[in-house]
């Protein structure tokens, strides 16, 4: 299929630096608010959020039977909710409007800045409203590293792990847009070397490098979406930071999995990037070996290309980049964890966000998360100011980064931040 707004030659007559992540190719959605808005929808160009509401309200979208009110919601899933060919279309008009050739909106000058508001003056907010979150596990690097340092080397996977796309239900409400800080949780732990659990702020607190997709259709109790189908139902992808304390979680896991080690924060980028702005940057996925079971193959080149970097900040100092991973490195497809997680029968709403797991390359710098890049704390990491990390301290700020590179057009999904304060 081809979609219009993705032509690489299109120019646009706003100026949008070369190391952009927002050039006419990319045109992500969004919600922001300021000193005169509450909260209206917007898509970004350049340095420049654009008002959707009021692009709207002044005879822009007239044509695309949008109703003017859904840009002036608290989230995005009343306008996401009107399916794929109508925000296709409004991506379509967008990049129609901001073509070089086009006049309509740049000779108005009158309505520019009501149209167009740099995004330094503005605050991003969280773009949907998430009903259920699931959070995968399906790094194949990530799994054996993880598997390795826990188990051993020869049992690194578990014997479902090459036949399922692992996942658990993650806690929805501790969502968080970039820029939110948290504080470091509280749990009991239990060192190796203790016989009796304590209880504290945790001591091993760990990011981990993720994306997640939002889903864009919802289907009804008792449905499953197939491979083949699950891009109608994928509205586009964000950055997402899903934190983990590392200690809490060792003494917790067994037997349910997860829980107060994952449910206290989890932090996502505030611009959603359309599964459609990146069809040009799929590529080829694992070899999946053994085969997968037939309600889990697929055809085509269904990975994506993603540069992901995290970057941790002292405070008062500058930042260190400290892994340069790629969502490419996935082994199971978002298309393959939508199938498997529809599959008994569960329904999907819109604004559900599916977590990645933690996206970890072969290479020791590809890991994408502390656990791995200190070797479970075994190999502290210097940074750019002298001081050394084996985890997450108080007072870091934690930055992820992504973006897609192919030799016409680069696009990004902006940062992925937050700043850890001490426990409560």
């Amino acid at each position: 299929m081809i979609i219009k707004a993705n032509n690489p030659t299109l120019k646009s007559w706003i100026d949008v630096d070369v190391n952009s992540d927002f050039p006419i190719q990319n045109l992500p959605f969004g919600v922001y608010s300021d000193t005169h808005t509450k909260h209206h929808a917007c898509s970004a160009i350049g340095s420049y959020a654009i008002d959707l509401y009021e692009l709207a309200n002044h005879g822009f979208l007239s044509n695309l039977n949008i109703p003017t009110e859904v840009f002036n919601n608290a989230y995005l899933n009343d306008f996401i909710e009107l399916g794929k060919e109508t925000t296709r279309a409004l991506r379509d008009r967008l990049s129609d409007l901001l073509d070089s050739n086009n006049k309509e909106l740049q000779d108005n000058k009158a309505v520019f800045n009501k149209i167009f508001k740099p995004q330094s003056g503005i605050n991003l907010l969280l773009p949907v409203k998430v009903g259920d979150y699931t959070d995968f596990y399906s790094s194949i690097d990530h799994a054996t590293n993880i598997g390795t340092m826990i188990r051993d080397p020869k049992n690194a996977l578990m014997p479902n792990w090459k036949y399922i796309p692992v996942g658990y239900h993650g806690r929805a409400s501790s969502i968080t847009v970039s820029g939110t800080p948290l504080h470091r949780p509280k749990g009991q732990m239990k060192p190796a070397d203790a016989e009796v659990p304590t209880f504290g702020p945790c001591k091993l607190l760990d990011f981990e490098l993720e994306t997640a997709y939002i889903i864009g259709k919802s289907t009804k109790l008792g449905e499953s979406v197939s491979t083949e189908k699950a891009d109608d139902y994928i509205f586009g992808m964000v950055l997402f930071n899903d934190w983990s304390a590392r200690d809490i979680q060792t003494w917790e896991y067994v037997p349910l999995g997860p829980f107060l080690s994952k449910n206290f924060a989890s932090t996502i980028s505030p611009w959603i990037v359309t599964l459609d702005a990146l069809e040009p940057y799929r590529t080829r996925g694992y070899e999946q070996e053994p085969k997968v079971f037939p309600y889990l193959e697929y055809t085509g080149d269904k990975n994506v290309d993603i540069k992901l970097e995290v970057a941790i900040q002292p405070e008062n100092s500058t930042e260190t980049v400290i892994c340069n991973s790629n969502y490419k490195y996935m082994y199971w497809t978002m298309e393959q964890q939508l199938a498997h997680h529809t599959v008994n029968g569960c329904n999907v709403n819109v604004g559900d966000m599916m977590g990645s797991g933690t996206i970890s390359g072969p290479q020791p710098h590809e890991y994408g998360s502390m656990m791995e890049l200190s070797w479970k704390g075994t190999k502290p990491l210097t940074l750019n100011d002298g001081s050394e990390r084996k985890f997450i301290n108080d007072n870091d700020t934690v930055i992820m980064r992504g973006y897609c590179q192919n030799d016409k057009v680069r696009i990004g999904f902006g940062e992925c931040k937050a700043k850890v304060l001490p426990a409560n």
